[in-house]
């Protein structure tokens, strides 16, 4: 059945667990335009750079558009015939366990459906595991070993709702920019709310905390173990709730180390505060996030959260409750499918024998697994040693996510036999692939994704699918028809898909389950089509709302469980040679592996390299100087990474990003650095705990570049960035190239009859050079000893322009504004711009600043370091 489409689509963001509404609209040219959607009750119109720039992400020109075989174009029955034999040849000849699935929490919740139907169901193994368990893994242990089930207990008008918001491992302003604006918006019309941040770096998210806790490294539990010794101390403790719905109080109090002060690093008068405000203030919500996630003890981390608020009773209730955010957009649709390998469908466990027999029934599937499998740390060592010989990776990039990503990509790269589904063949994984298979993309797909608060949401496709691609669902049903399975995957749209897995959930919802969306199980094809944004559960009792306010839980007594937990030592060790602890995470406008955030020059434009922040001490010690280029090595990997000076990092302690890959940097895949050290109960790898040492690499030469063309890199350190008509480079060598000219023309792909103008000053090691067709800029470099100083986005800017002097000076004239580096990627305001605004119209206030020039009025991302200027150039006018 066909359905009409509007010429407006409301649909979903591909990107964070918050799930903000999308409006595309077709430009009739192959392209969007993208907006906010105002009934979207995620985001309610707003959306943070990222989703602000989706427009600038659906290009082709880097799309796989066919099925290839070793490279080769194929057919898909070609394709999929390869696959198949493959994968039931490794079986005949290994068993199910010989195979894999590693999928994605960018999946839609009907592709993950059929991956784990088709992996547990019929191939019999459980080897199916998702990059989100490098997410929220943690989170789900500790909601099952608490509530029974994986429950997130609240809302997010619970964080509006709240009197205090507790920030703790979560830098929501660069990772969650519209949850974090609707806590602002709260706390601006009610200023008695308070915002705590508890986080060892100073982060953007702390501009509007009043109180920011500078914990050390893995110092949650004794952090909340001194909070719930706090709330019996003083009284808080809601002894009827504890009485009548919780199990283990005690033991979980006794656990409870008194040494809390030395443990957390924390000064002590600062802990006392935040403890006395937790305790006195009945609204409270405990937001969390990777830093607390990301951990070999992560789940006992989520777990010393979950026992203050069921000490107190203050879970469940407007404006109070633990909360897990998620990083993956659909994280919460894959745990409600059973997309990890220790789960089934709709919350249903796969030790359990019961639970394992209704599935299967229900799937009328050959096999069922009758253990858990491989989770993805492991999963990856299985591959080493050679104990899986078939990989099947949908759409993520596992040679640059997983911890030793060195050694994951040497271990995919040694597997027998690798099949990638994904939109590109330009990432780290496809190029690793025997068979690549084109999969469609966001404004493309059709189907469902659940955000972080529980509420399911349609993704629509608003562009025809390019080429041969086919929606990630399609592809494994027609692998499924090859296997011999296709009676049973024979769906017919993803409508159909979810009225199964519906159904399903409303059997899980009879045998005690928390999930149930069985009163959608009947939907229409239309029904689905316009299915507006629900929170589960959906049933014939219950719609949507709080889990745990009237104290009943998913257990089997029906009682939460507070756990004993106890603060241990960091997993990795730091020593002389590796002294620093490596904290990893996001930047403001990428995300992920930059498959798709690369693709928008003004999203490069904020941070368009890998860094490293370290703290002015330690950078004195080391000889590192700002702009410097720092040599970052583990046991594991090596990093090059430009050198921050900063002390929003404390001593002995640096954080590098996560999105550079082989693709965009030289050495720039932060994940080489990190340890395959993974929480004993939730699998889930410590990306926050390794130790590194840091050297000053010994740069002879720096670079900067614009190209119209794709480079061709011959530097020991480059990082590439779309511009808004070619690429822009970052670069530095040991010794400098005899002929700066032939140098460039090689890099640039420039043919002979391309012009070159030159500016050399052999005595400082410095050189300038233009390259010219038919009389506009075709390339530019500018290398010094120096890092370059130049206008970055006025060189950016100048690609395909007629030659001008200012092409070799690298700086915009006296008559043309240079913006400088961009501050607000949503409207593209440079640094530049806002300074001078701010000193001729006498800008007072950050909202002004928004008044002027529009910055940091949409995702508000920007707004600690519009605040940060406003800062500098008022402390400097004082001086004057």
């Amino acid at each position: 059945m066909t359905i009409a489409r509007p010429c407006q689509i409301k649909t979903t963001c591909p990107y964070c667990g918050v799930g903000c509404g999308v409006l595309a609209a077709p430009d009739g040219a192959g392209g969007l335009k993208v907006t906010g959607d105002k009934a979207h009750p995620a985001n309610f119109g707003r959306l943070c750079s990222k989703g602000s720039a989706l427009a600038e992400t659906v290009g082709l020109d880097d799309r796989v558009l066919t099925p290839r075989i070793n490279g080769a174009d194929a057919s898909w029955d070609d394709a999929l015939g390869v696959v198949a034999d493959r994968f039931r040849a490794t079986i005949a000849e290994h068993g199910p366990d010989s195979v894999a699935f590693y999928v994605s929490g960018q999946l839609l919740t009907e592709d993950y459906y059929v991956a784990n139907k088709l992996m547990k169901g019929f191939i019999g193994s459980a080897n199916i595991d998702t990059n989100s368990r490098l997410c929220m893994a943690s989170s789900v242990a500790g909601h099952k070993r608490a509530f029974g089930t994986d429950t997130v207990p609240g809302t997010y008008e619970d964080l509006e709702e709240a009197d205090l918001v507790v920030l703790t491992g979560s830098n929501l302003a660069w990772c969650h920019p519209v949850l974090y604006q609707r806590i602002v918006a709260a706390k601006a019309a009610r200023p008695s709310m308070k915002i705590v941040v508890i986080d060892p770096r100073r982060t953007a998210t702390c501009d509007a905390a009043d109180m920011h806790l500078p914990i050390a490294p893995g110092a949650d539990v004794a952090l909340f173990n001194g909070l719930l010794r706090r709330i019996r101390d003083v009284g808080a403790v809601d002894a009827a709730f504890v009485r009548s719905a919780v199990d283990g109080f005690d033991e979980a109090l006794s656990a409870a180390t008194s040494k809390i002060d030395a443990e957390t690093g924390v000064d002590g008068d600062l802990l006392r505060r935040f403890y006395d405000l937790w305790v006195r203030t009945e609204k409270v919500v405990t937001v969390y996030s990777q830093g607390v996630n990301q951990s070999s003890q992560g789940t006992d981390k989520v777990n010393a959260i979950l026992n203050c608020h069921l000490a107190t009773g203050r879970i469940g209730k407007p404006g109070m409750g633990p909360f897990s955010v998620t990083g993956q957009p659909n994280a919460m649709g894959g745990r409600e499918v059973g997309g990890l390998a220790n789960m089934l469908a709709c919350h249903l466990d796969i030790e359990n024998a019961a639970h394992r027999m209704t599935v299967r029934d229900f799937w009328q599937a050959p096999a069922m697994p009758e253990k858990a499998g491989l989770k993805a740390v492991e999963m990856f060592d299985a591959i080493e040693r050679g104990a899986i010989k078939a990989l099947w990776v949908m759409a993520t990039n596992p040679a640059v996510s997983m911890p030793e990503a060195d050694r994951v990509r040497a271990a995919i790269a040694g597997c027998d036999f690798v099949v990638v589904s994904d939109i590109t063949a330009q990432t780290d994984t496809a190029r690793l692939a025997h068979v690549l298979l084109p999969a469609t993309g966001w404004g493309e797909k059709e189907g469902t994704v659940t955000n972080s608060e529980r509420r399911i949401s349609r993704q629509r496709g608003a562009l025809p699918a390019p080429g041969a691609a086919r929606h990630d669902w399609r592809i494994l049903c027609d692998f499924a028809a090859h296997m011999g399975w296709g009676a049973a995957f024979d769906y017919s749209s993803p409508a159909e898909i979810f009225r199964e897995y519906a159904t399903l959930s409303g059997i899980a919802a009879g045998m005690g389950k928390d999930f149930d969306i069985s009163g959608l199980a009947g939907i229409s094809d239309a029904e689905y089509a316009d299915l507006a944004p629900v929170q589960w559960p959906v049933s014939a009792t219950r719609s949507g709302g709080r889990f745990f306010g009237d104290g009943q839980f998913f257990t089997e007594s029906g009682r939460a469980k507070m756990l004993p937990v106890r603060t241990t030592a960091p997993a990795t060790a730091a020593d002389r040679r590796y002294p620093f602890r490596l904290n990893t995470g996001r930047v403001r406008d990428h995300w992920h592996t930059m498959t798709r955030t690369a693709k928008s020059p003004r999203l490069s434009q904020h941070m368009a390299e890998p860094y490293l922040e370290i703290h002015p001490d330690d950078a004195s010690r080391l000889g590192l100087r700002p702009a410097g280029i720092a040599d970052v090595e583990s046991r594991a990997g090596r990093v090059l990474a430009r050198v921050i000076v900063t002390d929003r990092v404390r001593p002995g302690e640096v954080f590098v990003p996560m999105h550079w890959t082989a693709e965009t940097a030289a050495l720039g895949r932060v994940d080489a650095l990190v340890a395959s050290v993974v929480d004993p109960v939730s699998g889930q790898p410590d990306s926050k705990g390794a130790v590194v040492g840091i050297a000053s690499f010994a740069a002879g030469w720096f670079g900067f570049a614009v190209s119209v063309a794709k480079p061709r890199l011959d530097a020991p350190y480059w990082a590439m960035a779309r511009a808004r008509d070619g690429w822009r480079l970052e670069l530095a060598g040991v010794e400098a190239p005899e002929d700066w000219e032939a140098w460039g023309r090689a890099v640039f792909g420039l043919p002979p009859e391309a012009e070159a103008l030159v500016v050399s000053d052999a005595a400082r090691g410095g050189a300038r050079l233009a390259f010219l067709s038919e009389g506009r800029l075709q390339a530019a470099l500018f290398v010094s000893a120096q890092p370059v100083a130049v206008s970055r986005s006025f060189m950016a800017g100048q690609l395909g322009a007629a030659a001008a002097p200012a092409h070799l000076s690298g700086q915009p004239g006296q008559d043309v504004p240079d913006p400088g580096a961009t501050v607000c990627a949503c409207f593209d305001v440079g640094v530049n711009t806002i300074l001078a605004s701010i000193e001729s119209q006498q800008l007072a206030s950050v909202e002004a600043i928004g008044v002027a020039l529009q910055a940091g009025t949409n995702c508000g991302s920007c707004r600690p370091e519009l605040a940060a200027l406003l800062t500098s150039t008022l402390h400097r006018e004082a001086a004057e």
